[in-house]
């Protein structure tokens, strides 16, 4: 029987940035017209589906945030959280498994009850675009819910973007120029505040299958991660 997932945040809402945005979306958050008629359509195909703005999913205390693109059409979009449902979150949540970042089994469906440990996984645009493709707008509306995500993590010390767009839109969130950051699969950058940016090639099957991200290279980026969060912690 299928079932309709909740349209409830993962994440807090109520917790607000300096800017006073939400650090979540509404399930039906009408700022990107585009997006929104994209919403519709995909609701009218397949009633059952989540479609909607998909809340961030994790740790409130986290210390390690991972930024992908975008929900998937026929994953987060229809399940309602991030990465689940799709070969990306195969390999995101095995990987998050492995390090002791989560917890549990996953099922690929957001009543598996897996929880993530000392993480949190949102999206640098919290509506599923038209083949996977935000705007440079969309994803420009869509910063100020990215920004209170931030806000709203007390130990965020890691940030690993998933991507180039992910990774522009977290360095455009914190006000600094790409330029000075380049994205480079592996690379770590420091940041204010003792925090980090890593980058890594985002977890798509298309990456995997053509061997521009293998298993191992997406492990040596959180092997690196979970060495200096566990450095933090001593």
């Amino acid at each position: 029987m299928n079932r309709t997932p909740e349209r409830r945040s993962a994440a807090d809402p109520t917790r607000l940035s300096v800017q006073g945005a939400p650090a979540e979306a509404p399930a039906e958050c009408p700022l990107c017209p585009r997006l929104v008629a994209y919403r519709a359509a995909n609701a009218k195909a397949e009633p059952s589906w989540f479609n909607g703005a998909v809340p961030s999913f994790g740790d409130q205390n986290a210390r390690l945030l991972v930024v992908g693109l975008a929900p998937g059409r026929s994953g987060a979009n229809r399940t309602g959280r991030p990465f689940t449902g799709d070969y990306a979150g195969e390999l995101l949540y095995q990987t998050l498994l492995e390090f002791g970042f989560a917890q549990g089994i996953y099922k690929a469906d957001p009543h598996d009850g897996l929880e993530l440990r000392d993480a949190m996984i949102t999206n640098a645009v919290r509506c599923a675009p038209p083949e996977n493709k935000p705007t440079p707008a969309e994803i420009a509306t869509c910063r100020a819910y990215f920004s209170a995500r931030l806000s709203a993590l007390p130990r965020l010390t890691v940030l690993l973007a998933l991507g180039r767009i992910a990774h522009d839109q977290t360095l455009a969130a914190l006000g600094l120029r790409k330029a000075h950051y380049p994205f480079a699969h592996g690379a770590r950058h420091p940041l204010e505040g003792g925090r980090a940016l890593y980058d890594s090639f985002h977890c798509s099957r298309y990456n995997t299958n053509t061997g521009r991200l293998t298993a191992d290279m997406f492990r040596s980026v959180f092997a690196a991660i979970r060495r200096e969060i566990d450095a933090a912690k001593s």
